[in-house]
This record gives structure tokens, sequence and C-alpha cells, in this order.
């Protein structure tokens, strides 16, 4: 089973993406790797975020890994938070604080369109590949429900009145933008090994 590395810290995309990947994959964490680095994400795209990430554990490593970038992008914003998703009230990386912004720019708006957009940058023997998932939705008035992690309270997908926060793993990767991308980048990895 070929193992890869994930790029990340965040243990709940670990266990996320473990719980769509299931067997067909050794995915292990920067953790479970060994490697302990914090990860600049400099740029203004999800797209160059994900690339330099895998990029720098890549040549670190010398071993296949993926990294992603997530933004929840919200049409009334112009796209806001986007790229800054984790930070968009400070670097403190708080998403309490992030939430209580998003709720604040969107208190006098009825159009609460939004989409979580997932890109995924693969370095797998020698090359470089993205993948990308979308879920469009809606952002509600106040937090709803406590899994989940990030926006998930707040968000609601298309098809859905729970938001992410009230779903259990299974229904959340039903909907799942991250789900979309992973599944992609699954079917590459299994045509390609």
């Amino acid at each position: 089973m070929n193992t890869i590395i994930f790029a990340t810290n965040n243990e709940n995309k670990v266990s996320e993406v473990k719980s769509i990947v299931l067997e067909k994959f050794d995915i292990i964490s920067l953790k479970e790797a060994g490697i302990e680095i914090d990860i600049a994400e400099p740029f203004d795209t999800l797209e160059e975020n994900a690339k330099e990430k895998a990029k720098v554990i890549y040549e670190l490593s010398n071993q296949d890994c993926f990294s992603e970038d997530t933004g929840l992008e919200v049409k009334s914003l112009d796209g806001e938070p986007g790229v800054k998703s984790a930070r968009y009230a400070g670097e403190a990386r708080s998403f309490e604080n992030n939430i209580d912004k998003l709720l604040g720019k969107l208190a006098d708006t009825t159009d609460r369109l939004a989409r979580f957009r997932t890109v995924i940058c693969l370095m797998y023997k020698g090359k470089t590949v993205f993948f990308e998932g979308i879920c469009q939705g809606s952002i509600v008035a106040e937090r709803r429900g406590s899994a989940g992690f990030g926006y998930d309270s707040v968000f609601v997908p298309d098809g859905s009145i729970k938001t992410f926060a009230e779903m259990a793993m299974a229904e959340k990767n039903s909907f799942s933008h991250r789900k979309k991308a992973i599944e992609k980048l699954t079917d590459y990895l299994l045509s390609s090994s």
C-alpha cells in the first residue's frame, strides 16, 4: 500500500480525509511522518498555497505527498473570506472570531449565498496535479451544532437544512467540498498506481 503524506497539521482535516479514502491508501499526517513544521500560506490563491505546502514537504521528505487549501467564499462579500478564511479576523487563527466577523459583515444582507472550495495539490511520482471540490450553500444567521470545525456551524450546504456542524461525518461527507476533491485525488492515484 502506498504511503502518502498529507501536508497538514490540522488533525480534523486528517480524520476527514482518512474517512473518505478508507483503506485504499495509507494517508499519514505531518506528525505521523515525524515532520514538525508550520508552513506559511503567503499567496493570494488557494492553488498557490496548496502547491507551496506540498512542495515544502516533498522537498523535506522526498516522499509522495499532497496538500490542500480551503476557502469559504461568500458571494455578497466578493468572495471573502476566501484564501484568508483561517485568518479572517487576524493571524491568531480563531474560528470563533472569524465567524463573528463574518456574521457581522452579513448582518444587513439577505444574500447569504456561499460556497466552500477546496484545492488539492498532489506531488506524486514526479508529477504535480491539482484537484478541486466545491460545495454550494449559504450562511445562517447564528451558529448551530457542535461537530466539525472552522465555519461548519454557520454553513448549510444546498440540499440540506442542517449546518455541517449538525451533521455526523458520514452525512457531511455526502456534501463535502473536501470529499469531492479527495475523490478526484483517489481516482487519480488508483489509475496511476
